[in-house]
């Protein structure tokens, strides 16, 4: 029974993080104003592929090794966005230096390209649009990530050995 209740937790987090931080993530763009430079994008990819594992970790639930397996997947999907986004906070802090493309909003429809480079708004990777208490947005996505990856791979390791 506990070893079901294990996997049973590791498939719930797998689930719920990704959609949670993805959630903001889009929120904080549509709702909240806060356009995404190149390296926010690169951290939504793999909370997506981590949201498709997990569907079919509890698809699969039935056949606890195939569960056991997506949800590994989910994991490292979650563990991959948290790690770029730990990259992307090192960036805006400063501590190292990042990549050079940058992104703007998209260009309207009818707006010759050069009215749309001229107009654009151009979003940096190396500064922060947002922070609570010294933090960003990719900080928290790192911290969150990385530590949600890591409470996976602890229940899937519990199960295992149960």
């Amino acid at each position: 029974m506990a070893r079901e209740i294990s996997l049973s937790r590791a498939r719930l987090v797998a689930i719920l993080l990704p959609v949670a931080l993805l959630g903001g993530a889009i929120g904080s763009q549509y709702i909240g104003g806060l356009f995404p430079c190149e390296m926010c994008l690169w951290q939504r990819w793999p909370h997506l592929g981590a949201i498709f594992a997990a569907l079919a970790a509890i698809a699969l639930r039935r056949n606890a090794g195939m569960s056991a397996t997506f949800t590994m997947l989910a994991a490292l999907a979650i563990l991959t966005s948290g790690l770029i986004g730990a990259f992307h906070a090192g960036v805006e802090y400063g501590w190292w230096e990042g990549f050079t493309t940058c992104s703007s909003n998209v260009r309207p429809a009818g707006e010759s390209m050069l009215d749309a480079i001229m107009k654009a708004k151009l979003v940096r990777c190396d500064v922060a649009p947002w922070d609570l208490f010294g933090i960003s947005l990719a900080g928290y996505n790192a911290i969150f990530s990385i530590s949600g990856a890591l409470l996976i791979f602890l229940l899937v390791h519990r199960w295992s050995r149960a």
